[in-house]
């Protein structure tokens, strides 16, 4: 389920009001994983880089009870026991990619499509790139399941955690590994 943000236009800042964010992390078969919700839903899910956490931004607040069934959630899946995610999202982005993001949850546990097919189904079949763009984008993967989305040739493309982990979680979910 999406919860989209109001975001007032650029230049009126007086209207900008930015809730409190709260931070965890999960200790994940994919490395460790940094958690960022606020009271409208999960934001972001960070990996880590060079074997490091992410790191929070300094206005966030550590609170791992906020957060807590995020965590059990991401836990059930990694054990293969859970296919699909029931959270309050607030993924920030542009109307076009809040649009792909969306898309990206329609696609099926253990299927993949590939960039110009998830343009046809947002009714813009001439939008891969920006599609892949968009995708490459997600602040929140593996709840909003962009490894799932790979090149036309069928081979794995980019993702934001590594390869290697768009092909376990890939893995994990044809039931061909077991992550935990």
């Amino acid at each position: 389920m999406f919860i989209l943000k109001f975001r007032p236009a650029a230049g009126n800042r007086s209207l900008q009001f930015k809730m409190p964010v709260s931070y965890t992390y999960l200790e994940s078969p994919i490395g460790t994983l940094l958690l960022a919700a606020d009271a409208n839903g999960l934001q972001e899910i960070l990996f880590s880089t060079y074997g490091r956490p992410a790191r929070p931004d300094p206005a966030w607040q550590e609170d791992a009870p906020a957060l807590a069934e995020v965590v059990r959630q991401l836990k059930a899946y990694f054990a293969g026991e859970q296919e699909n995610f029931d959270l309050s999202l607030a993924p920030q982005g542009t109307p076009f990619q809040q649009k792909v993001w969306s898309e990206l949850q329609k696609i099926p546990y253990g299927e993949t499509t590939s960039y110009g097919e998830l343009a046809r189904r947002i009714g813009n079949p001439n939008a891969s790139r920006a599609v892949g763009l968009a995708n490459g984008s997600n602040p929140i993967p593996i709840v909003i399941p962009c490894h799932r989305v790979i090149g036309s040739n069928g081979k794995l493309t980019g993702y934001g955690g590594g390869l290697p982990i768009k092909e376990k979680l890939l893995a994990l979910e044809k039931r061909q590994l077991q992550l935990l």
